[in-house]
């Protein structure tokens, strides 16, 4: 798995590749808590690329959520597959986490959001 990372004005997106589970979650965490910890307070996980995810990569979800919320920061998840969302509506997280349906919906409802993504 990679993760790629961008940025749209205020709003980080990160975007897993492949499979976010046990093997690629302790990468995913650092990666966006390094972020976190350099300032980004706004970001959106986009599935777009992504076609499995396990309960370490829940994790990585859940902490990220945490993070920010202590900070008054905000998460949110976008164009999960339908196996993705599934796990996400099975966990709980759904309930928790804003999910949207294209990565330029996550991104308005966002602080610091302005229409659409840099290509």
């Amino acid at each position: 798995m990679s993760i790629l990372v961008t940025k749209n004005n205020d709003v980080l997106i990160v975007m897993p590749v492949g499979r976010l589970d046990a093997y690629s979650a302790p990468e995913a965490d650092e990666r966006i808590a390094q972020h976190i910890n350099e300032g980004a307070r706004h970001i959106v996980m986009d599935f777009a690329q992504a076609n499995y995810i396990s309960s370490a990569g829940l994790r990585v979800l859940i902490n990220a959520v945490k993070k920010l919320k202590s900070l008054g920061g905000a998460f949110a998840l976008c164009n999960p597959s339908g196996s993705i969302q599934q796990v996400l509506e099975m966990s709980g997280l759904s309930d928790v986490i804003p999910m949207f349906g294209s990565l330029q919906e996550a991104i308005r409802t966002m602080p610091g959001g302005a229409g659409t993504p840099a290509a």
